[in-house]
């Protein structure tokens, strides 16, 4: 069974970064000093109100720190935004955050990690990452549908 952690647990790295419109939706952007925590052009797991998404963090086009452009159901739809629906500006409108700052919470790093309002904790469902073996199975499948 996995573990029950708290964002305010001593393990959980809480990383402060900004949501901000864009052109075709919304983004958050993670600062230069704090991308030591976060894969760069990969897909990672997401929490958003307890729900497990997937979302890519990318380096920005300009700039320095890395972005999340979406965050979506499965890890196929994260590898091609196009695909599925993106979950990240419904979340950002439910906890009333137009623009500001977003709290990104490092639950298991470069595999786990979990968005929240300024303000709030929340419990996350810890899992450990598979191993690499698993992954490229699970990443070759997703790619053949």
């Amino acid at each position: 069974m996995a573990d029950q952690i708290s964002s305010e647990h001593p393990s959980v790295t809480t990383i402060r970064a900004t949501a901000t419109p864009t052109a075709t939706g919304h983004r958050i952007s993670i600062p230069a000093d704090e991308t030591a925590e976060f894969p760069a052009d990969t897909v990672v797991r997401v929490v958003l109100d307890g729900q497990e998404r997937f979302c890519r963090i990318d380096r920005p086009l300009t700039g320095d720190g890395l972005t999340i452009d979406g965050v979506y159901d499965t890890p196929a739809s994260a590898r091609q935004p196009g695909t599925g629906e993106d979950r990240l500006a419904e979340w950002l409108s439910t906890n009333g955050i137009d623009g500001g700052s977003v709290l990104v919470d490092v639950v298991e790093e470069d595999f786990q990690y979990g968005l929240r309002p300024p303000g709030e904790t929340t419990i996350y469902t810890a899992k450990e990452p598979p191993s690499e073996s698993l992954s490229s199975i699970a990443e070759s499948i997703d790619e053949s549908e």
